[in-house]
């Protein structure tokens, strides 16, 4: 079934703010027949005391939570709109945060059961100061947030695939997402700062953990082509070594254009297929 798992709304602080609608009605003349809105989940009231880094990092990162009813209001109408022609699910795009996993399975308990398909990403890890930094709200914040571990880049990798390793292995609860987000997203802007093309093996020891987790727990990994058109990334997300490691495990991977705008819905679905 032609796919687009991991996709954007307009109740996105950071996205274009153009409707889903018109999203949808893009993938069905692209020959979708599923399509999961992803919608970034808004972040816990207390973030904000452990979060460093840009205010907008912080302020557009997520949906608001006094938007939650209207956006579940309109994408299952969208949802009954739309069933003759595609198969759509609501969701949420789950960020996994250090210290407040009780707060994110208290949520998903909450809102769990209105979701058909959930994604969890790392979107922030601990860096400067011990505060959370995000890691891809531009190169100025990555420089500030993880200045240390730039001295030597595979620590940065190290720090990253730590984070997503606890994310797998959190106890979110009977609703926990299916999906891992953009596993390598802290490749974001790897030519900017000449990260290496390749793992060391401290980290190729890290990325077997969390793909043996993986499936272990029947869930997929994201294959998300969005990096592609990054200007400091010129490459997918999770990237050939681990995409080609998590094959060899018969993990799913699910193609996700992480469309934030119309015309980014299904980009790179052919290379996509290439590499599935």
């Amino acid at each position: 079934m032609l796919t687009d798992g991991h996709t954007h709304t307009q109740f996105c602080p950071h996205g274009s703010g153009q409707d889903a609608e018109l999203m949808i009605q893009r993938a069905i003349k692209l020959g979708f027949k599923k399509y999961c809105i992803t919608e970034h989940a808004p972040l816990p009231p207390d973030f904000e005391d452990d979060y460093a880094g840009t205010k907008e990092g912080l302020t557009e990162a997520s949906m608001a939570s006094s938007d939650l009813e209207k956006y579940f209001q309109e994408m299952t109408r969208l949802q009954k709109k739309y069933q003759s022609e595609i198969k759509i699910t609501i969701g949420f795009e789950v960020d996994y945060l250090p210290g407040f996993e009780d707060w994110t399975k208290g949520f998903l308990d909450e809102y769990g059961p209105r979701t058909q398909e959930n994604i969890l990403s790392v979107h922030f890890m601990r860096g400067t100061d011990q505060k959370l930094w995000c890691v891809d709200f531009g190169v100025d914040d990555f420089q500030q947030g993880f200045k240390s571990l730039l001295e030597r880049p595979q620590d940065v990798f190290t720090r990253y695939f730590q984070t997503v390793r606890n994310s797998v292995q959190a106890d979110l609860g009977t609703y926990r997402p299916i999906r891992i987000g953009h596993m390598s997203l802290v490749r974001k802007y790897q030519d900017y700062f000449h990260l290496p093309s390749q793992y060391d093996e401290k980290n190729l020891l890290l990325i077997d953990e969390i793909l043996q987790d993986v499936k272990q727990q029947n869930r997929q990994l994201d294959l998300n082509l969005a990096g592609l058109y990054k200007p400091f990334c010129n490459d997918f997300y999770p990237g050939q070594s681990i995409l080609t490691r998590a094959q060899k495990l018969d993990i799913p991977l699910i193609y996700g254009s992480d469309a934030h705008d119309v015309l980014s819905v299904g980009r790179g679905y052919h290379l996509a297929k290439v590499l599935n």
